[in-house]
């Protein structure tokens, strides 16, 4: 087997090119590669039988080689990401090896490749799992919100959140239990961690989940009165000049 190695740090490099050869002698490594850059030019004519690619490479994360090259080998990620990027690898099916690695994890990454080809997976499949997991690993927006609660910490995850809002100069967040917790960050700083698809605006006070909706009312001057779930303020409401703003947001 022809095999494509692609990280940036030579020893690594090195040392995965001896598992590989212990693992297997007929196995022939045609090239160990640093860059995203070179990746692209050295794939534009090569096309290796497997690769492994490390994901952060120093000019880059090596999921651009795909924008670029199209890829027919599969390829065995190699990695020192933290948990939540693993998690992308662990929900899209794509193989990883944590570093540093060993010999028992490059064998079941094997024997894992081998199952795939014998139900022979769609290269598009692939692709379109690896797309979704650097969606995920570039993900710039906040997932959880670390609190104090009396003497303990407790974590939550956005997706917990239905909704932010502010009060007496304090920021706080209502969790599907219907529970508010008060939070290090103004409204407006919240605001900028979260995924506008996820939260929108509506005014000065509340930062709003579409799960969090109950209910949408007409209300006077062309604004719209909004029921939150868990919430016993009447008083929301979206102003005039942020109603078509909003409706985009419903509705995309």
């Amino acid at each position: 087997m022809d095999i494509l190695i692609i990280e940036d740090e030579k020893p690594a490099a090195s040392r995965l090119e001896r598992l590989l050869k212990s693992y297997n002698d007929q196995i022939n490594v045609l090239d160990k590669i640093d860059s995203v850059k070179k990746a692209i030019k050295w794939l534009q004519s090569h096309q290796p039988e497997l690769i492994f690619m490390d994901i952060q490479l120093a000019d880059g994360l090596s999921f651009e080689i795909f924008e670029h090259v199209d890829i027919q080998a599969p390829v065995i990620f190699t990695t020192a990401f933290d948990e939540y990027a693993l998690k992308a690898f662990k929900v899209n099916s794509i193989d990883y090896l944590l570093k540093p690695i060993d010999e028992d994890e490059l064998a079941g990454a094997f024997k894992k490749l081998d199952r795939l080809s014998n139900n022979h997976q769609p290269q598009s499949n692939t692709l379109a799992q690896i797309n979704q997991a650097m969606a995920m690993l570039t993900n710039k927006y906040k997932s959880r919100f670390v609190i104090k609660v009396g003497e303990h910490i407790k974590s939550v995850a956005v997706d917990e959140i239905q909704y932010f809002f502010s009060r007496d100069k304090a920021t706080f967040c209502c969790v599907n239990d219907a529970k508010n917790y008060l939070l290090d960050y103004s409204l407006e700083q919240v605001e900028g961690m979260l995924d506008p698809e996820m939260f929108y605006r509506i005014n000065r006070k509340y930062l709003i989940s579409l799960e969090a909706i109950e209910d949408i009312i007409s209300y006077s001057n062309s604004r719209l009165r909004i029921v939150l779930k868990h919430c016993n303020d009447d008083d929301v409401i979206v102003s005039r000049e942020r109603v078509n703003d909003f409706k985009s947001w419903l509705d995309r």
